[in-house]
C-alpha cells in the first residue's frame, strides 16, 4: 500500500515537471544583470533632497515692496497757442517760461512714497518685470516775475497753486544669457506708458492753464544678479532710449542696484538705489510743452519671493 503511494505521488511530480512553464520565463544574463540600477539602500532612500539655495537667481516669482526717498528737479514750459495762418504773417509768439516747478512753483524737491514691482520668471531664463511708478505733488508760491504759461500771463506777485501728476507703466522682458549657481545676466527690451498733466492756477480768477499727454516709449534694458553667499546677493538693472515720432520727442532712463539678506527662504529684506530719468517734449499744433524730469535715492525694500 505505502509503496503504491510512493509510485502514484513520483508519476504526478513527474508530470508536473513535463508541463511547467519554466522555459517560457525570460531569464537574466549576466551582461544584463551588471546594466540594472542599483538598488537603493534604506539610509539613502529616506534621505532628503537638496534643496537650491534660495536667492535672486533661483526665484520664479518675486513682490518688491519699497519706501522710496528721492530728491526731484522738474523742468517744464509750455507754449502759447500757435495762431492759425494770417496775411501778413504775424510776428512769432514769446515762448513759454521755462519754469524750475521745485524753485518757481513751489513744489517739494524731496519725496518719499511707496513703490512697488513684479518680476517673473518664465522658464528658465526668460524674466518679464512689471513696475509701476507715480509721482503726484501740488505747491503753492507767488511769481517772482512775468510767467508765461500757455496762453496765460500771471504777473508779478500773483499768487499761484499748481500740481503736477506723473504716471509711468512699464513691462520689461529680459533673456538671460549668462547663467550659473551663483550669477545670472541678460538683456532685453521695455515698453513704457508715461502720462503726464500739469496745472497752473491763481485761486479767486479766471486764470488757469493746463497741459496733458500721454506717450508710448521702448527701452533696450540689461539685468544682472550675483549670489555673494546664501544670504547676501546684489542685484543691478538699467534701461534707456531716446524715441522721437511726428511732434512727439523724448527718452527714458531707469536705473537700479541693491544689496539684499536673504532672512528666511522666501523673504529678503535689501538698502537700494533708484535713478530715474524722463524727458518729454510735445510739439503739437496747439501749446507746444517741455517737460524734464530726474528723481534719483535711496530705498528700502521687503522682497516676498518663491
Amino acid at each position: 500500500m505505502r509503496l503504491g503511494l510512493v509510485i502514484v505521488l513520483s508519476l504526478l511530480m513527474t508530470g508536473c515537471a513535463l508541463w511547467r512553464k519554466d522555459k517560457e520565463e525570460k531569464v537574466e544574463s549576466r551582461a544584463e544583470r551588471d546594466k540594472a540600477e542599483d538598488v537603493l539602500k534604506p539610509s539613502e532612500a529616506l534621505k532628503a533632497e537638496k534643496d537650491e539655495i534660495a536667492s535672486p537667481i533661483s526665484d520664479r516669482f518675486y513682490l518688491r515692496f519699497s519706501a522710496y526717498s528721492a530728491g526731484v528737479e522738474t523742468r517744464m514750459q509750455l507754449d502759447r497757442t500757435e495762431p492759425p495762418v494770417t496775411i501778413p504773417p504775424q510776428p512769432a509768439l514769446p515762448p513759454g517760461t521755462a519754469l524750475m516747478a521745485e524753485d518757481d512753483l513751489g513744489m517739494d524737491d524731496q519725496v518719499e512714497q511707496a513703490r512697488i514691482e513684479f518680476d517673473f520668471r518664465l522658464r528658465n531664463r526668460n524674466h518679464l518685470r512689471v513696475d509701476y511708478f507715480k509721482l503726484n505733488r501740488y505747491g503753492e508760491s507767488t511769481a517772482a516775475g512775468l510767467i508765461r504759461f500757455g496762453d496765460i500771463n500771471f504777473l508779478p506777485g500773483d499768487r499761484l497753486r499748481s500740481k503736477l501728476d506723473w504716471r509711468v507703466l512699464s513691462l520689461t522682458y529680459t533673456y538671460s544669457l549668462w547663467k550659473s549657481e551663483r550669477f545670472e545676466a541678460g538683456a532685453g527690451l521695455g515698453v513704457h506708458v508715461i502720462e503726464a498733466q500739469a496745472e497752473v492756477n491763481e485761486p479767486g480768477t479766471l486764470n488757469r492753464e493746463s497741459f496733458s499727454e500721454v506717450a508710448p516709449f521702448a527701452t533696450i534694458a540689461a539685468n544682472a544678479a550675483f549670489r555673494i553667499s546664501k544670504r547676501w546677493s546684489v542685484t543691478a538693472r538699467g534701461q534707456t532710449y531716446e524715441y522721437s515720432r511726428g511732434d512727439l520727442t523724448g527718452s527714458l532712463a531707469d536705473y537700479h542696484a541693491d544689496l539684499q539678506y536673504r532672512w528666511r527662504k522666501n523673504m529678503a529684506v535689501g538698502l537700494g538705489y533708484t535713478r530715474l530719468e524722463y524727458d518729454l517734449e510735445a510739439k503739437p499744433d496747439d501749446k507746444p510743452a517741455l517737460f524734464e524730469m530726474r528723481v534719483g535715492g535711496p530705498e528700502l525694500f521687503f522682497r516676498a519671493a518663491f
